[in-house]
């Protein structure tokens, strides 16, 4: 295993710098899920959730998450974002939402975590509307799908992994 990047020679948390790396084309995909039970699932995929559009509200939190990503995670950069895109996969057989982001930028670092943040916080804001019909409702599964760009190449689950 690599040394940890994150860390001085006196064993400090530390930004890396990534000022020498070349700018490429980054994009990661991430993964989650929202499991319901067969009631409350029924409520969001037909709109009816007293308050209001849950899968609307969660794709723009979810945008919204990826831009601020470097002002939750300490050691992350802020990342000019090129593009943002959250997918909604309602499974009525599993009664659960399978949420799918996909964040692009153009620069020295990638953006797995600003996709991994995206994915959370639509999740979250998907709870936060339910929560009043259903407490147990359960986020699982938040996951990196795959990565392209960069100096360490690329990563892309394998059927199964996920």
């Amino acid at each position: 295993m690599s040394r940890f990047s994150h860390f001085n020679d006196d064993g400090y948390a530390k930004m890396v710098d990534v000022s020498f790396k070349d700018s490429t084309v980054r994009e990661a995909v991430a993964g989650g899920s929202v499991v319901f039970n067969k009631e409350t699932f029924e409520l969001v995929v037909n709109g009816e959730v007293g308050k209001g559009d849950v899968l609307a509200v969660a794709q723009v939190a979810g945008v919204m998450a990826a831009k601020r990503t470097s002002d939750l995670i300490p050691m992350c950069h802020p990342v000019m974002i090129t593009g943002v895109d959250i997918l909604f996969n309602p499974d009525a057989g599993r009664s659960t939402i399978d949420i799918t982001a996909s964040v692009r930028s153009k620069g020295e670092t990638g953006v797995e975590m600003e996709a991994l943040t995206a994915v959370t916080a639509a999740a979250l804001t998907i709870y936060d509307m339910c929560k009043a019909v259903q407490k147990d409702i359960e986020i699982t599964n938040i996951r990196l799908l795959k990565k392209t760009g960069g100096k360490s190449g690329d990563y892309i689950v394998k059927i199964g992994e996920n």
